[in-house]
């Protein structure tokens, strides 16, 4: 899904010429969520940390300085100050109640013939194919209270997103662009993608500093406080986030590189819902609550209202101090966050949809008809980060899910294991560029292997048989900032076992990127 938490819908390379045309009639990201032979949707971004450290930042100031700029530690050292980053095509206000940004975003992939001797209707297809997604969003916002312990912000953002994925985005747990929209035929005109409220409540008049963004406007905000949001969403916003990995503008394209996999997040198939957040931020540590509608069917564009009946219920807890801290410098920022989730909807259930089979009441496994309302699937993730040095950051998750009851909004993930890093082009004269790279691995449990295995279709995967095992992704990234807001990115990614299956692949795909921030 479009993470990011919403995540952006991709463009093909040719359509970044119009970038701007769109944004003016609405850009987007996208978020993802699945049906039975549908391509899937993207992560949606997150919503960064809104701790102080610098280098605990929203996604839209990843970087901290901008290329051609000095380096604000050599700048220091000098006795000079530090000129501002310049990461965008045209400087933000950090002033002004109104917000006004855009984004475009392009990925092309490609894969060449792997070792298939089978394939279903939910594959990764053995051919030679190549893909391309777009994703344009257009970010408003207005702060009522602007900068008080009371501030309030309207935030109104619109998305366009368009191209799709290898494979029509099918075939993988771990999908490796996360900007694509999981159902191929949705209009690809822009959308509105979030219309929140955002509230302050501060518990103290002891102020501190903020980085401004699409997403929070404050420029300042109470050391102690409530955060509230209300409103049309992306969970991945505010749950879930990495500074490491979280981000498919600039940093890693996988869906569970960049989400933790297990976490089925309430969303519709672009990664959308609507619902409230509440958070509590102190000096060190943050908890926040999350209720959202879930789609009415799996990767379905239609949410159920009624919240007595279906909704998704997410906790987290994040302490702004790594697991390595006591191993490196003491003044090397980390944080930890552990996150748990349960849904109510109308799920089906892999066991009894295995046993109907058996029985001979089905021609194959079939989830829709063990769907009811009142299943209840629910998970656990552990989200950790830590710098080691000026350049060299770490990362990991790791997600479990009971996993016998159907995945309904994200991927078809039961665990998943993983860690990486990225390091900063500071060494060769280049602050803003990125390497990364990282490994995750991805399982599901004994009911839903069995699915596969007699032929069921998840709304990602079915081979139309399984020889199960793990599916292991390697993927590495190099972002280069080319001018302003303008960056360019290659990279890969390297599979095995695609769709949990030891018969099929390896494969390994190719990434080319290019993103542009207004």
């Amino acid at each position: 899904m479009p993470v990011c938490r919403s995540n952006p819908v991709r463009k093909s390379p040719a359509a970044l010429a119009g970038a701007a045309a769109l944004l003016a009639t609405g850009g987007g990201l996208g978020l993802a969520a699945q049906a039975p032979g549908s391509a899937p949707d993207a992560p949606v971004p997150h919503l960064a940390a809104l701790a102080p450290e610098p280098w605990l930042l929203p996604r839209w100031t990843l970087f901290p300085f901008a290329q051609g700029d000095s380096d604000p530690s050599e700048s220091a050292a000098m006795g000079e100050t530090p000129s501002a980053p310049i990461l965008s095509m045209a400087p933000h206000s950090e002033s002004g109640r109104y917000w006004v940004s855009g984004q475009a975003n392009s990925i092309f992939q490609m894969h060449g013939h792997f070792h298939s001797p089978y394939e279903g209707t939910n594959s990764l297809r053995d051919i030679f194919e190549y893909k391309a997604s777009e994703v344009a969003t257009l970010y408003l916002g207005y702060q009522l209270r602007p900068n008080s312990r009371y501030n309030t912000d309207l935030i109104v953002d619109f998305e366009n997103a368009g191209g799709r994925g290898i494979s029509q985005a099918l075939g993988l747990a771990g999908q490796t662009n996360l900007d694509v929209v999981r159902n191929p035929n949705l209009s690809t005109a822009p959308y509105l993608a979030r219309g929140e409220i955002h509230q302050i409540i501060g518990l103290t008049g002891e102020m501190t500093e903020q980085d401004r963004g699409p997403l929070a406007l404050a420029t300042q905000v109470p050391v102690r406080r409530f955060e509230i949001r209300v409103g049309k969403m992306t969970l991945p916003d505010t749950f879930d986030i990495n500074s490491v990995g979280s981000d498919s503008h600039l940093q890693f394209t996988n869906w569970t590189i960049d989400n933790n996999g297990a976490w089925d997040y309430a969303a519709d198939t672009r990664g959308y819902t609507v619902g409230g957040i509440l958070e509590y931020d102190d000096r060190v540590w943050s908890a926040r609550y999350g209720i959202a509608a879930m789609p009415i069917i799996a990767n379905g564009i239609a949410l159920d209202w009624a919240f007595s009946r279906a909704n998704g219920q997410n906790w987290e807890f994040e302490l702004r101090k790594g697991l390595l801290a006591h191993f490196v410098n003491k003044e090397r920022q980390g944080a930890v966050r552990v996150l748990s989730y349960v849904n109510h909807a109308h799920m089906g259930d892999y066991r009894e949809s295995v046993e109907e089979f058996l029985d001979g009441e089905t021609a194959t496994p079939e989830i829709t008809a063990t769907e009811r309302f009142g299943t209840v699937k629910y998970g656990f993730g552990l989200n950790t980060e830590q710098e080691v040095t000026e350049s060299l950051r770490l990362f990991g998750r790791f997600g479990w899910d009971e996993d016998q009851h159907e995945s309904f909004a994200y991927t078809e993930v039961g665990q998943t294991v993983l860690f990486g890093g990225d390091y900063s082009g500071r060494q060769w004269s280049r602050p803003n560029d990125k390497l990364g790279i990282a490994l995750v691995s991805n399982a599901i449990k004994r009911d839903h292997q069995n699915y596969l295995h007699y032929g069921g279709l998840g709304f990602l995967l079915g081979d139309g048989g399984l020889t199960y095992a793990r599916e292991d992704e390697l993927e590495w990234y190099y972002t280069a900032h080319l001018w302003r807001g303008m960056f360019g990115a290659l990279g890969g990614t390297f599979i095995a076992h695609p769709g949990y299956n030891a018969a099929r692949g390896p494969v390994y795909v190719q990434t080319a990127r290019v993103h542009i921030d207004f």
